[in-house]
């Protein structure tokens, strides 16, 4: 364990209560201003003392026996320092006592904890999930390096001031990706990851109480982009000279029409498509991020775009229904379309979903529960989110109508004025 943290061992004598001629011998224990004393359970003269020299300053058989005692206890001590850092062991005065009195015990660490969490999740979160698990666990590895000077820290140490000290640490700290800093959200998916690792430590009895019993998440409400009508049309019919460009246009006008996010678009496969209670072309699959069943009827424009690449070798051999991009890659090609069209919102994949859930559903009188199904959503909540930025374009649209009609004589407004 690699450690910039300071480590010192004094021998002192220590005046016994009612007798101040009398002291005991205490070996004390330093390590980053953390003090530990440990009794040596030796009585000398304090006369007889040396405080410069850490020992007895006579020669007597008892005297010499005593200063080869302090030596080896000297040398045990720091054989025992050495001993946790070759073990990768949290290093403190505590655990280096315990160590030297033989009562070492299991105790759990933070890091220990979200190696185990990480461990035990592989094969239930996707790959995506556990990777901001990891992304997180770097983070909190840099923070522990920093302000606590060690490379790990007991589970039993963390309190309320270890995660307000975190969070700022988070606000304040240089990201591990210049590209993607951390924002007020970013910080608090962090600090959601460490609390759900947390809390699973205090359900498994590993730490007697939740330091995070008092703490309370802050996220800030991010303003939800969507296509209008008007803009969908452009992303649409926009003329696109280059053909990997116009793919990535045809699987954001998919999502589009179906809602279905990037992961579930990426598992989507033919059997995924059947025949509804309709007759029509239905979807039929299951979300990646909530395992929710979504079933819905295939809309004319998405299905168009399936026909449009069934007899592509690289999507008909590979079983899909779509030609398969990163993320990335299409965020970055959404966004050279956009500009394009002239659309100056901040667009990313997602946004297609969102389209969906307003534009192509709401906005046409799709009722809301009936949207919910088809997003996959587990809370009817979630949806509304929706409703109100449904309500805020038609409250927009008819506050330009209005002015419209004061600055004319329509019959309206001389019914309004009566």
């Amino acid at each position: 364990m690699k450690t910039t943290q300071t480590f010192c061992v004094r021998f002192i004598a220590i005046r016994k209560k009612g007798n101040a001629e009398k002291a005991f011998i205490v070996a004390r224990i330093t390590i980053s201003k953390k003090v530990m004393d440990i009794s040596l359970k030796k009585t000398i003269s304090i006369a007889l003392w040396d405080s410069k020299r850490e020992c007895i300053i006579c020669r007597t058989p008892e005297a010499k026996q005593i200063n080869k005692f302090i030596d080896d206890t000297r040398y045990r001590l720091m054989e025992c320092y050495q001993q946790l850092l070759l073990e990768h062991k949290v290093v403190s005065p505590h655990a280096i006592k315990e160590l030297y009195l033989g009562e070492t015990k299991v105790e759990n660490t933070l890091l220990g904890l979200i190696k185990y969490h990480n461990t035990n999740m592989k094969q239930v979160l996707a790959w995506g999930t556990l990777k901001n698990y990891i992304t997180t666990e770097k983070y909190v590895r840099l923070f522990l390096k920093q302000k606590y000077k060690n490379a790990d820290i007991f589970l039993s140490s963390l309190n309320y001031q270890f995660i307000t000290e975190f969070e700022f640490f988070l606000r304040t700290c240089k990201p591990l990706d210049a590209s993607n800093p951390l924002t007020n959200n970013g910080v608090m998916k962090h600090m959601e990851r460490l609390r759900k690792m947390v809390t699973l430590a205090y359900k498994m009895e590993w730490v007697p109480k939740d330091p995070f019993a008092q703490y309370k998440l802050k996220f800030k409400r991010k303003e939800m982009f969507f296509l209008t009508a008007e803009e969908l049309e452009k992303f649409e019919h926009i003329e696109l000279s280059k053909k990997i460009v116009s793919r990535a246009r045809d699987l954001f006008v998919f999502c589009c029409y179906t809602g279905l996010s990037y992961i579930d678009l990426d598992k989507l496969r033919s059997n995924n498509i059947c025949i509804g209670i309709d007759g029509e072309y239905w979807i039929n699959t299951k979300r990646q991020k909530t395992d929710i069943p979504v079933n819905m009827p295939l809309l004319p424009k998405a299905y168009f775009i399936i026909q449009k690449y069934k007899d592509e070798p690289r999507v008909f051999y590979r079983g899909r229904l779509l030609p398969f991009m990163s993320n990335q890659r299409l965020n970055k090609y959404i966004k050279e379309i956009a500009q394009l069209c002239g659309i100056k919102k901040e667009l990313s994949f997602h946004t297609a979903r969102h389209t969906f859930a307003t534009t192509v559903t709401l906005t046409n009188g799709v009722p809301v529960e009936t949207v919910s199904k088809m997003l996959g959503h587990t809370k009817l909540s979630t949806t509304q989110v929706y409703v109100h930025i449904v309500k805020q374009r038609i409250s927009d649209d008819m506050k330009m109508l209005r002015q419209k009609l004061e600055g004319s004589n329509h019959p309206a407004t001389k019914i309004i004025s009566r």
